[in-house]
C-alpha cells in the first residue's frame, strides 16, 4: 500500500512538472518577438544589394538573394540546381513554384528564426501574391521601396565596376578606387560588365517598370510600402531604411 501511495505521489509530481513546463513554453511561444522579414524593391543600380549588407551588419539577419540561391543550387547539383538547370540551359526564366522551393527550404533555416532580409524579391505580383499568401501574415513585412530616376540609374551602371579576383564593387564616380583599375582590397584588375551599358540598361529598366507598378501598387494598398529617395549617401539612405523599421527591432 505504501509503495503505491509513493508510485501515486510520483506520478502526481511528474504531471505537475509537466503541466507546468507546457504552460510556460505555450507562454514562451505565445510571447515570442515575431520575425522580421524585410522586402527590398528597387530598380537595378538602385543599392539594394548595398542596403541589404548593412542591414545585415545592423541587425543580424541574414541576407537572403534569390539569384544566390539559384546558383548556389546548381554549383551543388542539387534536385532544385538539377532541375531549375533545365530551364536556364535552355535560356527560360526558372518558374516561380522552383524559386519558392528554394526561397522557403532556406527561410526554415535556423539563422532565419530572427528574420530575414529579401533582396529584390519579389519581382512581379504573381510573386507578390503567392509570397503573402505563404507569409499568412505571419510575419508581416516591411517593404522599403528604393527609388532613383532612370538617368541616374543610366549614370550609376554605366559607371559601376568590380574587381575580377574578389568581386568588390565599385562606382567610378561615387566610390572608385584609390588606384585607377586596381581593387583596394586585393590588387585585382577592376572590370566591368558586359550588360552594364546604356542601351541594356534601358531596356531592364523598362521590364523593371513593366513588373514593378502594380507590385508597388500591391504594397501600397496593404498599407506596407515605405518609399525611400536613395539620391543621396548610402549612409543617408540606410538611415532612411532604419527609420522605417520599428525600434524594437531595429537595435
Amino acid at each position: 500500500m505504501i509503495s503505491f501511495i509513493k508510485k501515486l505521489f510520483t506520478g502526481i509530481l511528474m504531471f505537475g512538472s509537466f503541466f507546468s513546463a507546457s504552460l510556460y513554453s505555450g507562454e514562451k511561444a505565445e510571447n515570442a518577438p515575431s520575425p522580421l522579414v524585410l522586402i527590398l524593391l528597387g530598380p537595378p543600380g538602385s543599392g539594394k544589394g548595398t542596403q541589404a549588407a548593412m542591414l545585415q551588419e545592423k541587425l543580424h539577419l541574414p541576407h537572403i538573394s534569390t539569384g544566390d540561391l539559384l546558383r548556389d543550387h546548381v554549383r551543388r547539383d542539387t534536385d532544385l540546381g538539377k532541375e531549375a538547370k533545365t530551364y536556364m540551359d535552355k535560356g527560360q526564366l526558372v518558374p516561380d513554384g522552383l524559386i519558392f522551393d528554394m526561397l522557403f527550404e532556406r527561410v526554415s533555416q535556423k539563422d532565419c528564426a530572427t528574420g530575414y532580409i529579401l533582396d529584390g524579391f519579389p519581382r512581379t505580383l504573381p510573386q507578390a501574391e503567392a509570397l503573402q499568401n505563404r507569409l499568412k501574415g505571419k510575419p508581416t513585412p516591411i517593404v522599403i521601396n528604393l527609388d532613383l530616376s532612370d538617368a541616374k540609374i543610366i549614370e550609376r551602371l554605366t559607371n559601376r565596376v568590380s574587381c575580377e579576383k574578389c568581386g568588390t564593387p565599385y562606382q567610378l564616380i561615387y566610390s572608385p578606387p584609390k588606384t585607377k583599375g586596381k581593387c583596394d582590397k586585393c590588387d585585382g584588375n577592376l572590370i566591368q560588365r558586359s550588360d552594364d551599358t546604356e542601351a541594356v540598361i534601358t531596356k531592364r529598366l523598362k521590364v523593371y517598370h513593366e513588373q514593378t507598378a502594380p507590385l508597388i501598387a500591391f504594397y501600397s494598398k496593404q498599407k506596407l510600402l515605405h518609399t525611400v529617395n536613395c539620391d543621396t549617401q548610402k549612409e543617408k539612405v540606410f538611415s532612411q531604411v532604419i527609420a522605417q523599421i520599428p525600434p524594437a527591432k531595429n537595435g
